[in-house]
């Protein structure tokens, strides 16, 4: 048995999973699995609540490494909030050590202050990125408007797998090819909400979007981050075509248990499909 394990705590994976979302934990266990890295799939389901002055661990998700909520409706949204809300001094715990964590249009709305549906109803949030989100009121029975679409965006997000691979590439040169130096990002996004990053905090926008609308269609920005913990509005599914991306969290997992992979093993796949489909989702409008 490999002395290399990684879990993956996915978080109501039976209630939050739009568009393929379930892509994401796809990807992440297939290419830490080329590199030598087993991997253990936490589900972590709605469970009665607590309130957060209980004391008591949730040992699902602190025995895990990385962590994903994916998207889904209004209806879904508010039946895993309490709960959701429940879980924060484990969650806030494992962000602010630096637990990979990667939150998808529902997911991401969830870690902000809060969410305001179209009827005026405010679902708290977790507070743990300074983000709220506002859904576009109905209008005298008029379609509810969606931004809606295929999105092409300049990564914010630091790569720091990039940054190492590139100080070792004259000791290991590869004939295949990688995608570790790809700046952008490509997905789908589908939501009524709009979310704004506070100004002046901690949280930082994931991306500037060249094609598509973003958080809200207004400011240019795409999701957000707080250390190793990204909010997105981009399914499709967002890792399977961004192969940094999830090579930059499994990175990011590795280093928070002091294990380290040499260039050499980091530079195993060949992701010349990859890097092709990446490319050409960049032509999408």
């Amino acid at each position: 048995m490999s002395s290399k394990i990684l879990k993956i705590a996915h978080f109501y994976p039976d209630l939050l999973n739009l568009y393929g979302d379930f892509g994401n934990i796809l990807a992440l266990k297939k290419r830490a699995e080329w590199r030598g890295i087993e991997v253990e799939i936490v589900n972590i389901h709605l469970k009665s609540t607590r309130t957060n002055n209980d004391s008591e661990k949730h040992t699902e998700l602190n025995s895990c490494d990385i962590a994903f909520i994916g998207g889904g409706q209004d209806k879904q949204q508010m039946a895993v909030a309490e709960d959701f809300l429940a879980k924060k001094a484990d969650i806030l715990e494992a962000v602010e050590t630096g637990m990979p964590f990667l939150a998808v249009c529902g997911g991401y709305q969830l870690l902000g202050k809060y969410y305001e549906t179209s009827e005026g109803e405010q679902i708290s949030g977790l507070n743990i990125l300074d983000v709220l989100t506002k859904a576009q009121k109905r209008d005298s029975g008029k379609k509810q408007n969606r931004l809606i679409g295929n999105v092409v965006a300049d990564l914010h997000f630091p790569l720091k797998l990039a940054q190492y691979l590139n100080l070792k590439l004259s000791e290991y040169r590869s004939e295949t090819k990688n995608c570790f130096n790809l700046k952008t990002v490509v997905g789908f996004e589908n939501h009524s909400g709009q979310t704004f990053i506070e100004e002046n905090s901690k949280t930082k926008p994931f991306a500037k979007v060249k094609t598509g609308f973003g958080n809200n269609g207004e400011d240019g920005f795409e999701g957000a981050y707080y250390k190793n913990l990204i909010g997105t509005y981009l399914h499709g599914s967002l890792l399977p075509k961004n192969p940094h991306l999830v090579d930059e969290l499994l990175y990011q997992a590795l280093k928070r248990r002091n294990i380290f992979l040499d260039a050499k093993e980091w530079l195993i796949p060949n992701d010349t499909l990859e890097a092709e489909a990446h490319e050409r989702a960049l032509s999408l409008r």
